[in-house]
C-alpha cells in the first residue's frame, strides 16, 4: 500500500480558503481543481477506501458553473470552487443514499440533496464524492463488512475510527480539504484524533440534518471536519441558518464564527475536565491533554457531574431508537446487517420502553447539573479518544490495566458531550513526525461555537494544534 506516497495533485496543501480565493481572484479555475481532485482521488483512494461514490459528472458541472457565474461578474460564494465530499447518509440527487448499509442498496436514488449539501453547493462548494462508513453510523471503526474497512492514512494497518471514518480519511490524506460528517456519540470527533484533523460537532440543533439518514434522532449532529481551523469555520458557517424542514433546527439564526478566530483567548475562563475524564488513558492522551492545558495556561480543574450516567443513559437511548428505526428490517432482513452492529440492533429491540423514558429522565437531570459547570469557566479541555489508532481487526485494548472492548470504548470521552448536547471542536495536538495522531475536545456551552474555535485557532497559531502530513508508508 504504497500508493500514499505518489504524487498528489497540484491544489493538495491548499486549503479551502486559498482555494477560494484563487477562484474568486481569477487565478485559477474551479475547473481545473475539480479535475485534478477527481484524478488524484482515482489514484490514491485504493490505499484508503475512504469513497463509496465518486460524483465525478457532478462535480464538473458544479466546477464549470462556478468558472461561469466569475465570467460573468457574479459573486460565487465562500467556497468558490473549494472540492469536498460527504458520508454517505447525506442525500445527493441521483444517488442511492446507503449510510454504509447493503439493504439500503434497494432504496430509489435521493430526488434532493440534503440541506447542508443544498447549502454547501449555493456558497460555491463543489461535491466530489460520498464517504464510507460504519453501518448506520453505528460504530466507532468504520470496519464496513459490506464495503471494507476505512483505513488510516498515518499508517493503513490501522482503523480511521467512526463513524465518519471515509470522512476523516479524505481529508487527513488531502484528497479534499474538507468533508461533512454526522456525530451521535463521537463519530466526528473520534475519527478526527485518529487521524489528525480538526472537526466541529455544533450544539444539538444547531445546523440542519434534513435530509440525512439519521441514527438517532435524539442524538444525531452533523459537521465538517478540515486540517485547519479556518476551513472548519468556514465549511460551518455556510451550513448555518435555521431549516424548517428539521424541526430541531428551526428557529436558530446563524452566528458567523470566522471573524472571531483572531481574537485570542484573552478573557477567558479554561478548565480541564476531571473526574470521569480522568479516566485510564494511554500516555499519548494523557501528555495530548496536559500539552494543550500548559499552552493554555489552564490550572483550574472542574468535574462534569453525572458523565458516567450520561454515558450509560446515552448507550441506551442509541440502541434503541436505533433499533425502532430500523425493526422492520430487522424481522424481514437481519442476515444483511453488518454483524458488527445487528446484534446491538437486536438487543435494543428487546429492551423494555420504559428504559427509553427512563434514558429521556436521566438526560434532563444530568444537562441541568453540568449546565452549572459554566459558572466556573467557559472552555472545557478534556481528552478525545483513550487512545491513537488501533490496529484494523482489534477487539481489546488494556488502559492503565483496565482491559475493555476497543470498538464502543474508542468512544469513551465523547459520548457523554453528545449526550449533552454541547459544541466541541477536536483538535489534533502536534507530534513528532510519523508519530500516530491524537486529539483534544475544546467543549463549551451550548451555542457558543465561537469560543471552541477561537481556542482552536489559538492553538494552532501557537503550533501546538496542527494537522500532521501524511508521511510516506
Amino acid at each position: 500500500m504504497n500508493e500514499s506516497s505518489g504524487a498528489v495533485h497540484p491544489f493538495a496543501a491548499e486549503t479551502a480558503a486559498s482555494i477560494a480565493r484563487g477562484v474568486r481572484e481569477g487565478r485559477i479555475r474551479a475547473l481545473d481543481v475539480a479535475r485534478a481532485t477527481l484524478d488524484d482521488i482515482d489514484r490514491r483512494d485504493a490505499c484508503y477506501n475512504a469513497f463509496t461514490e465518486v460524483t465525478r459528472a457532478r462535480a464538473l458541472a458544479e466546477a464549470a458553473a462556478v468558472d461561469a457565474a466569475i465570467a460573468r461578474g457574479e459573486v460565487p460564494g465562500p467556497l468558490a470552487g473549494v472540492p469536498y465530499a460527504v458520508k454517505n447518509l447525506f442525500d445527493v440527487e441521483g444517488l442511492v443514499t446507503l449510510a454504509g448499509s447493503r439493504i439500503n442498496r434497494d432504496r430509489a436514488p435521493a430526488t434532493a440533496d440534503a440541506s447542508a449539501v443544498r447549502r454547501l453547493r449555493a456558497a460555491g462548494a463543489v461535491l466530489v464524492g460520498a464517504l464510507n462508513m460504519d453501518e448506520y453510523a453505528y460504530g466507532f471503526s468504520t470496519e464496513n463488512s459490506h464495503y471494507g474497512p476505512t483505513r488510516n492514512p498515518h499508517d493503513p494497518a490501522r482503523v480511521a475510527g467512526g463513524s465518519s471514518g471515509g470522512s476523516a480519511a479524505a481529508a487527513a490524506a488531502g484528497m479534499v480539504p474538507f468533508t461533512l460528517g454526522t456525530d451521535t456519540n463521537g463519530s466526528i470527533r473520534v475519527p478526527a484524533s485518529l487521524c489528525g484533523l480538526f472537526g466541529l460537532k455544533p450544539t444539538y440543533g444547531r445546523l440542519s440534518r434534513a435530509g440525512g439518514y439519521l441514527f438517532v434522532g435524539s442524538l444525531d449532529h452533523i459537521g465538517p471536519l478540515a486540517r485547519s481551523t479556518a476551513d472548519l469555520a468556514l465549511a460551518y458557517d455556510a451550513m448555518q441558518g435555521p431549516d424548517a424542514s428539521d424541526p430541531v433546527c428551526a428557529q436558530r439564526p446563524a452566528e458567523p464564527t470566522l471573524p472571531v478566530l483572531g481574537r485570542g483567548i484573552d478573557g477567558l475562563r479554561i478548565a480541564v475536565a476531571d473526574g470521569y475524564f480522568a479516566r485510564p488513558m494511554a500516555d499519548e492522551a494523557r501528555a495530548a491533554v496536559h500539552s494543550v492545558s500548559e499552552a493554555l495556561g489552564a490550572t483550574m480543574r472542574v468535574d462534569i457531574p453525572e458523565a458516567g450516567r450520561g454515558r450509560a443513559a446515552a448507550f441506551l437511548m442509541t440502541a434503541i431508537e436505533g433499533s425502532l428505526l430500523h425493526l422492520p428490517d430487522l424481522k424481514a432482513r437481519s442476515g444483511e446487517f453488518d454483524p458488527l452492529i445487528r446484534d446491538r440492533l437486536l438487543a435494543g429491540a428487546l429492551a423494555p420502553a420504559q428504559w427509553l423514558w427512563q434514558a429521556h429522565r436521566v438526560r434532563r437531570y444530568v444537562r441541568d447539573r453540568a449546565l452549572q459547570v459554566f459558572d466556573r469557566c467557559d472552555v472545557m479541555i478534556a481528552p478525545c479518544t483513550p487512545m491513537s489508532a488501533p490496529a484494523i481487526g482489534t477487539e481489546w485494548i488494556t488502559l492503565e490495566g483496565e482491559r475493555m472492548l476497543a470498538r464502543p470504548n474508542l468512544g469513551l470521552f465523547t459520548q457523554p458531550i453528545s449526550f449533552l448536547g454541547w459544541p466541541v471542536a477536536a483538535v489534533p495536538v502536534a507530534r513528532p513526525p510519523g508519530a500516530l495522531p491524537i486529539g483534544v475536545q475544546v467543549i463549551a456551552a451550548p451555542w457558543r461555537e465561537d469560543l471552541c474555535l477561537r481556542v482552536a485557532a489559538h492553538l494552532e497559531r501557537l503550533g501546538v494544534a496542527a494537522a500532521p502530513a501524511v508521511l510516506p508508508h
